[in-house]
């Protein structure tokens, strides 16, 4: 009878281990296949999801919305576009006979402007959506109602978590992948939707996944140069020995070296040289050399992926006193808004019933980015003032100033009437008001063009 020699204390924790490592990597490698007919950024558990970056084929680093997030450009670009929506002051408005008014009254009024839940402002709410949708092109609110009818709470929920389907009637639904390991379907009508740009209406594409060559390079290049200031930004050198080395003496000369000297804190340390050991230094290569400019490349590329202007993310080489007013103003009509316009259709379709959004409408407002400098607005606010299209309370509502008595009076010029008021007027009153026009208009041209147009000489 053959009997089993006792375990050591080293190969019992060593069994013990691989057991574990076995049972907690089992599910997870079965949650990876699984996920594989969703594509490979469906992953459920975000924790899971990080693990299973995707693998960029150029620079073999798995590129995920975290580690996308240490690059310092896509880092800048999405917190841009994330605080400054979230920022914003998001309105629900009536439309009357004559424009529109606010809703306060409404329901929905205090989810926007107040609590979309229990445990989040307004602001934090928008930002987190806004930062899904950045990193994972989708961002999900499950829609809480209170006793089935208006809106209670709008919760979001972990894109990775979600994944969105077609039923039999052609209406959108979701499975729902919750914490506790269980599955649930969430309704169209039960859920907030704002995506990124979509192929097929049912998800938005995955800014990170689709662009991963790009972010790749960036964090390739990122860590190529931490590699290179490691060494103390100097090129590899080669030592030379006179002599024959043998496997294990060139591997103990080699760490003894880079102990000494390798890195910014051994930095111009001096070297001893023994048995006619000699020292060549290798040349910087045109790609050390071109190090900087490809990351400076690679910043406005993803200025580009986000469409954000690069001096907004920190790169202001090309950036002037002249052209940083007009890039930052095409910066909301081209880029915000149509993310403002995303944002208030998902909303009038998501969270208003069918008879509410013929009525109400969600809109943001983008007075605040639109204003100009002080001298601008003042100018723009003087013309609009003499031409009587604004008060002075509605110009002092724009720079949040408190109305003022008797504020509400429209200004019209002297020499300015309605046509049919002309013709109502006696012949003497018609030239009486000609003429005031006349004078007016002189008033406001040279001397030397008035007596041009009476045909005399300016000396006359």
């Amino acid at each position: 009878m053959m009997h089993r020699r006792p375990l050591t204390l080293g190969q019992f924790a060593r069994q013990s281990v691989a057991r574990a490592v076995t049972r907690v990597t089992d599910p997870v490698v079965s949650l990876a296949s699984r996920a594989k007919k969703w594509g490979s950024k469906q992953l459920r558990d975000p924790l899971i999801a990080s693990w299973w970056g995707l693998e960029d084929d150029d620079t073999g680093l798995s590129i995920t919305a975290e580690s996308s997030m240490q690059v310092a450009a896509v880092s800048a670009a999405v917190r841009l576009l994330a605080e400054v929506i979230a920022s914003m002051p998001l309105m629900l408005y009536e439309r009357t006979t004559v424009g529109k008014e606010l809703a306060d009254g409404h329901p929905l009024w205090d989810i926007i402007h107040r609590k979309p839940n229990n445990s989040q402002t307004p602001y934090e709410f928008k930002e987190m959506m806004m930062g899904h949708i950045l990193l994972r092109g989708n961002a999900y609110g499950e829609i809480i109602s209170s006793g089935g009818a208006s809106v209670s709470q709008v919760i979001p929920r972990h894109p990775d978590r979600i994944r969105p389907f077609w039923t039999k009637d052609g209406q959108r639904a979701y499975e729902y992948y919750q914490p506790d390991g269980g599955t649930r379907i969430i309704l169209a009508s039960e859920m907030l939707h704002v995506m990124f740009f979509s192929m097929d209406g049912l998800m938005g594409l995955d800014p990170i996944a689709y662009h991963r060559r790009t972010i790749g390079l960036t964090m390739g290049a990122e860590k190529y140069g931490g590699r290179f200031y490691k060494n103390d930004a100097r090129p590899a050198v080669m030592l030379m020995h006179p002599g024959q080395l043998t496997d294990d003496g060139r591997q103990n000369l080699k760490e003894s070296w880079n102990k000494q000297f390798q890195g910014v804190g051994n930095a111009h340390r001096t070297a001893v040289l023994e048995e006619g050991m000699k020292v060549e230094q290798m040349s910087v290569t045109p790609e050390n050399a071109q190090f900087l400019e490809t990351r400076k490349f690679q910043v406005s590329d993803i200025a580009r992926i986000f469409r954000v202007p690069p001096h907004m993310i920190g790169d202001l080489e090309r950036a002037t006193f002249s052209n940083i007013e007009q890039q930052s103003l095409e910066f909301v009509i081209y880029n915000l808004t149509p993310w403002l316009v995303k944002w208030e259709q998902a909303i009038t379709r998501d969270l208003l019933s069918e008879t509410d959004s013929l009525r109400f409408f969600a809109e943001f407002k983008v007075d605040a980015l639109l204003r100009g400098d002080i001298r601008s607005r003042y100018a723009a606010y003087a013309v609009a003032r003499q031409w009587g299209w604004l008060s002075v309370n509605e110009i002092r509502k724009f720079e949040n100033l408190n109305p003022i008595e008797n504020g509400d009076i429209y200004l019209q010029p002297m020499n300015m009437v309605p046509a049919e008021q002309m013709r109502e007027l006696s012949p003497k009153e018609a030239k009486a008001t000609r003429l005031l026009a006349m004078r007016s208009m002189f008033e406001q041209l040279p001397r030397e063009q008035v007596m041009e147009i009476f045909q005399e000489e300016p000396n006359a």
